[in-house]
């Protein structure tokens, strides 16, 4: 199968305003370039070159396969980063983003989410994770993965807290369309069209694990991977059988109403089903602008509800495992920007279920809100400062002061370079080398 529409191979130095795929749905793009397809057909031309799952499972890439959240941090050098540079993406014992500071010490704080846990687009030294730790003097696990929902970090969370023994301090972190991600059972299908898989080095967003609507029962269901070893994942370049396992799933269906990218074919039976069950009573699919508009709303409450099932869960689960749990939001684009602008944010119900949970939480994107207010700056040029698309390194160290604050608050005993002793600390065991 040839692929279609791909984005140039340089789409990364825009990566700012646009064309990646680990942003939100908004900045990948709506239509495709020969016109809407049918339904069908959209799913149909979701199925994946064998040539590029060769690439994904076989050489070292982006990602790498994974039986249970369908991915997770490989070993590349992406032409990501800033000033059309490369970098460094790495991951070590299998699962987590390399770190280098005080690996010898026992890792209290384990951190877990999209792309902006993960840090993309900066090396492995750059990230959020290594600046607190070597403030800090101790180490800062990343687990972060681009372009997982809330439910797939919560499934990482869940593996690696239940044997870790020494983190005591969980951190889950939230942004964009993570609330919409948890749902959809393979979200390739839905920016295929956009993306540039690089022969399948930036291969991912394969079938995984999710969360979805069981419309009969009225209740959300946890759904294992479609997909759970390397073999079958060449089921993904047949289009019928992405077309059979997609064609009922009501995220998708969204995704797609929602972008304008298909045609108004889509079957709306279980759409109707699930409205009902969320209790949205406009509801309206008799034409292309009603049905865009209603799928907008239907997707955000479903995401919504969804995300904080994820949650309960998630607070239930560190409750009772002895662990302290921080939930942290930032959304530059969704959230931030419509703020400074002066409009309400788009996941109120989210934040406000959080605080009714009296959750701990800390919300970036006030942080950002203040900041800019300090500047004579137009927005683009304040975003400049810190953003690349993702986070630049000097982001991810303004990210990581902005929330220091918060954990050494929060961590008990206080990190070594907070203990106040009424002595000068000069303790080096563990900090050189033998």
């Amino acid at each position: 199968m040839k692929r279609r529409n791909f984005i140039r191979a340089n789409a990364f130095s825009a990566v700012a305003f646009g064309g990646f795929s680990l942003l939100p749905d908004f900045l990948i793009g709506g239509s495709q370039e020969n016109g809407k397809k049918s339904y069908a057909e959209y799913l149909r031309n979701s199925a994946v070159p064998k040539e590029e799952l060769d690439i994904f499972l076989n050489e070292n890439s982006w990602a790498q396969f994974d039986p249970e959240v369908g991915y997770i941090m490989g070993n590349y050098m992406p032409h990501d980063g800033m000033d059309n540079s490369y970098t460094i993406s790495t991951a070590s014992q299998g699962d987590k983003r390399t770190n280098s500071l005080y690996t010898d010490r026992p890792c209290r704080i384990n951190t877990y989410g999209n792309s902006f846990t993960q840090c993309h687009q900066v090396s492995d030294g750059e990230t959020w994770q290594e600046y607190l730790a070597a403030h800090f003097g101790e180490p800062v696990q990343n687990f972060g993965m681009g372009g997982f929902g809330v439910y797939q970090a919560y499934l990482r969370l869940l593996r690696r807290e239940k044997k870790d023994k020494d983190s005591k301090y969980v951190i889950l972190y939230m942004w964009g369309d993570d609330y919409m991600r948890s749902v959809f059972r393979c979200r390739y299908a839905t920016y295929y069209t956009q993306w540039n898989d690089y022969g399948g080095y930036m291969f991912h967003g394969n079938f995984w694990s999710n969360i979805e609507m069981d419309t009969t029962s009225g209740q959300l269901v946890e759904k294992e991977n479609r997909i759970q070893n390397k073999a079958d994942m060449y089921q993904m370049s047949d289009p019928e059988f992405m077309y059979e396992n997609l064609k009922d799933d009501l995220m998708v269906q969204l995704h797609l109403l929602s972008s304008n990218m298909v045609n108004s074919d889509v079957d709306t039976k279980g759409l109707k089903k699930l409205a009902g069950i969320l209790k949205m009573p406009e509801v309206d699919f008799s034409n292309i602008e009603r049905m865009k508009t209603t799928a907008i709303a239907l997707k955000n409450k479903y995401g919504f509800e969804a995300t904080k099932h994820i949650l309960e869960k998630t607070a239930s689960f560190c409750h009772e495992n002895g662990k302290k749990l921080l939930l942290i939001h930032f959304d530059p684009y969704n959230v931030f920007r419509p703020m400074v602008n002066g409009e309400k944010r788009y996941d109120q119900e989210v934040i406000d279920f959080i605080k009714a949970k009296e959750y701990s939480f800390f919300d970036m994107n006030e942080v950002h809100f203040e900041d800019f207010k300090k500047f004579n700056l137009s927005l683009d040029d304040y975003m400049k400062r810190y953003f690349i698309g993702h986070y630049n390194p000097s982001g991810n160290h303004f990210f990581a002061f902005a929330l220091k604050d918060t954990l050494v608050q929060w961590l008990d005993p206080k990190p070594i370079t907070y203990q106040q002793t009424g002595s000068p600390l000069i303790r080096f065991k563990d900090y050189l080398p033998e």
